[in-house]
C-alpha cells in the first residue's frame, strides 16, 4: 500500500524537528517516490502542501528544497509563535485550570523529554523539545493553531539550525516544567510570563549577524582615489628649436 500524500508530508515535517533534514536539503521527487512507495505525483502533492506551509521552496530548474530562513524570517516566525502560544494560554485563563486529562498527557510528554535528554538520539531530543509547543496548544483546546504551530515551530528549528542556536536542551525542558506546573495551579499570568521569557531566550540564543551593506565590496573598490588631482600627469611644453631665439638657453640646459 503506497503512502499518502499527508504521511509525506508529516514525515518530513517531523524529521526537519528533529533536526535531521537540514536547512537547504534537496528533495528529489524520484528519491522520495521510491523510498515512499508511491508515484511521483503523490509526492508533489505533498511538497506542495509544504510549499504552501513555509517548510520547503521550489525551484523551475532545480527542484525542492527545506527553506533557509532568512534572518527577518526568523524574527517573523519567532513573533508568530510568541503571538500563537501567549494568546492561547491568555484564552484558556477563562476556563480556569487544565483537566486532568490534559495535565497527565503534558506531564507523559515531559518525562519523555526528560528520558531523551539522558539518551544520545539528538534527534529525538529536538523534535520532543519543540512537539511540547504543539502538545501544549492541544491540551489548551485549539487543534487548528496546533497545527499552525507545529509549521512554526519546524520552522524555527531550521532557523536554530541555521543560525547555530546556543540554547540549551536542559534548561529548555526546565522552562516547559515550570509552565507546566503554573498551568497546573492555575496561575496562567505567570505561565504566559514563563512563555514568553522562554520564547525570547530561544530567539536571543540566535548567532545572527548585525545586518551588511550588500555593496560594501563594491563601493569601497569604487570609492574615489586619494589625491587624485596631484597625481594627474602635467602636460610637457615642447621643446624650443635650435632656430628660436631663445635655442641658446635650451641647449645650455642640455650642456
Amino acid at each position: 500500500m503506497s503512502t499518502s500524500a499527508s504521511e509525506i508530508s508529516a514525515r518530513i515535517v517531523e524529521a526537519v524537528m528533529a533536526q535531521k533534514l537540514a536547512p537547504g536539503s534537496r528533495l528529489g521527487e524520484q528519491q522520495l517516490a521510491m523510498l515512499f512507495d508511491c508515484s511521483r505525483t503523490i509526492v508533489r502533492e505533498a511538497l506542495t502542501r509544504l510549499a504552501a506551509r513555509g517548510i520547503v521552496t521550489v525551484s523551475a530548474r532545480r527542484g525542492w528544497f527545506v527553506i533557509e530562513p532568512s534572518q527577518e524570517e526568523a524574527r517573523e516566525a519567532f513573533e508568530a509563535r510568541r503571538v500563537i502560544e501567549l494568546g492561547l494560554i491568555r484564552s484558556a485563563a477563562t476556563t480556569g485550570k487544565l483537566d486532568k486529562a490534559a495535565l497527565r498527557q503534558l506531564k507523559a510528554h515531559l518525562q519523555r523529554e526528560k528520558g531523551a535528554l539522558k539518551e544520545s538520539d539528538v534527534g529525538n531530543r529536538s523534535f520532543l523539545l519543540g512537539d511540547f509547543h504543539v502538545c501544549l496548544a492541544e491540551c489548551l483546546g485549539n487543534t487548528l493553531l496546533a497545527d499552525t504551530l507545529r509549521d512554526f515551530t519546524a520552522r524555527t528549528t531550521l532557523i536554530a539550525m541555521l543560525y547555530q542556536s546556543t540554547h540549551d536542551a536542559v534548561q529548555s525542558c526546565e522552562d516547559h516544567v515550570q509552565i507546566v506546573a503554573a498551568l497546573e495551579r492555575g496561575d496562567h499570568a505567570a505561565a504566559e510570563a514563563l512563555m514568553a521569557e522562554h520564547i525570547g531566550t530561544v530567539q536571543s540564543a540566535l548567532r545572527v549577524q548585525a545586518p551588511t551593506d550588500p555593496l560594501a565590496q563594491l563601493r569601497d573598490a569604487l570609492a574615489p582615489l586619494q589625491n587624485t588631482a596631484s597625481t594627474k600627469p602635467k602636460r610637457r611644453k615642447p621643446a624650443p628649436s635650435p632656430d628660436d631665439p631663445d635655442s641658446s638657453t635650451y641647449l645650455g640646459a642640455l650642456l
